[in-house]
């Protein structure tokens, strides 16, 4: 048996064998395994890596990416978010054209393939400062406007944007779709009681669980891969963060484009609300990184931040991660400015220390470059220059 002889109870074994085997799991199976403990755990961490490389073999990868952070206005304020900045803040902004091209520039001078565009969602509805800075650029929306940077930066650099607006309408995604390779929204959870006073999504509109999920919907009836995942430690519950995972899970069967699911760690930090809550421990990490490389299957990319757990963040391939996400040579973090970025020498490193190789990939995975329905005419030029066969960047191209 693949657990070794571990003692572990009978159903349990058993639940991991049909996981192992590639059964569909019920959400009663997704409880039981995320409560899993001490030698339980060891089993459930097994069987995660056992089904990863069935899909995706002893590979891992990354994007090797440049941050863009094209307003930290939003009209939203979670309580655990400190990039989001108040009206008053002086380090309040909205990023010009000609400061948008020129970190772009940057990264593709230091070999970067992806333009990561963060922002606060839909800013212009609360501020008139906002509107003020948009009306000069030419536009009424921040989605407008990130529709034109996005252009800007794919036509005259050749990175892929890769854009994170927040919930949008279908019309909203489809104006964006020409221009950016992938993109992206974090479910974070299903969970409706953080919406209520005193918790981490009251007052946010835009972190309704179905609107959010919508927005993924959209993109997957317009064939756009799309990176999506969980946050956790903020205040969710064990069940909650699986019902998360089967809303993922469920929303993937109908449109087969999430590309990428993300499993993150609340981190504390000075400046937000939640600054006294504990945070997840490693062994909460490495618990929901199994369960959702079950519940998910061997075909799906799952993804853990290594610059939120910067000394233990190795163990997370022994759950059943396959990619690290972004890394940048050039720019923070400006979500968690806090943890800086692993050298991509030291990524390797640990990858190899592990067993695995570590590939640079683009925004776009590369069972994704290789089905025509999900590359853009005007993102074309870019991956055929930067792709191998595998649909990975090309070996030779180092920065």
């Amino acid at each position: 048996m693949f657990y070794l002889h571990q003692r572990l109870d009978p159903a349990f074994e058993d639940l991991l064998g049909r996981a192992v085997a590639g059964d569909r799991l019920s959400r009663a199976d997704g409880e039981r395994l995320i409560a899993a403990r001490g030698s339980e755990l060891s089993a459930l961490m097994l069987a995660a890596s056992s089904v990863r490389d069935q899909g995706r073999g002893r590979t891992v990868t990354y994007s090797r990416n440049v941050f863009i952070p094209l307003t930290n206005l939003c009209r939203m304020k979670c309580g655990y978010c400190t990039f989001a900045r108040g009206p008053s803040d002086p380090a309040a902004r909205t990023m010009s054209p000609d400061e948008v091209l020129a970190v772009a520039e940057a990264g593709r001078r230091q070999g970067c393939k992806e333009a990561l565009f963060s922002l606060g969602e839909k800013p212009e509805e609360v501020y008139d400062f906002v509107r003020d800075d948009l009306r000069r650029y030419g536009h009424e929306t921040m989605v407008s406007y990130l529709r034109e940077q996005c252009e800007r930066v794919l036509s005259e650099t050749g990175l892929l944007p890769h854009a994170n607006p927040g919930i949008m309408t279908r019309d909203e995604v489809a104006s964006l779709r020409e221009s950016n390779v992938s993109m992206g929204l974090m479910l974070e959870t299903t969970s409706e009681r953080l919406h209520e006073k005193g918790q981490a999504h009251f007052n946010c509109p835009g972190k309704r669980p179905e609107l959010r999920l919508n927005t993924m919907r959209y993109a997957g009836e317009q064939g756009i891969a799309f990176t999506t995942g969980i946050l956790i430690g903020i205040g969710e519950t064990w069940a909650e963060r699986v019902d998360s995972l089967f809303a993922i899970k469920e929303l993937d069967d109908e449109h087969g484009n999430v590309q990428e699911v993300i499993v993150q760690n609340f981190r504390v930090k000075d400046d937000i609300v939640m600054r006294h809550r504990d945070e997840p421990s490693v062994y909460e990490m490495l618990r929901t990184i199994a369960t959702a490389r079950l519940v998910l299957g061997p075909g799906m990319s799952i993804q853990a931040p290594p610059n939120l757990t910067p000394d233990a963040y190795g163990l997370y391939l022994l759950a059943g991660i396959n990619d690290w996400g972004g890394v940048s040579p050039v720019t923070k973090d400006y979500i968690s400015p806090e943890a800086p970025w692993p050298k991509i020498e030291e990524l390797r490193d640990v990858t190899e220390e592990a067993g695995f190789e570590l590939r640079e990939r683009l925004a776009l995975y590369p069972e994704f470059v290789r089905d025509d329905r999900f590359v853009r005419d005007a993102c074309r030029p870019s991956i055929e220059r930067w792709t191998d066969g595998t649909g990975l960047v090309r070996e030779e191209m180092h920065a």
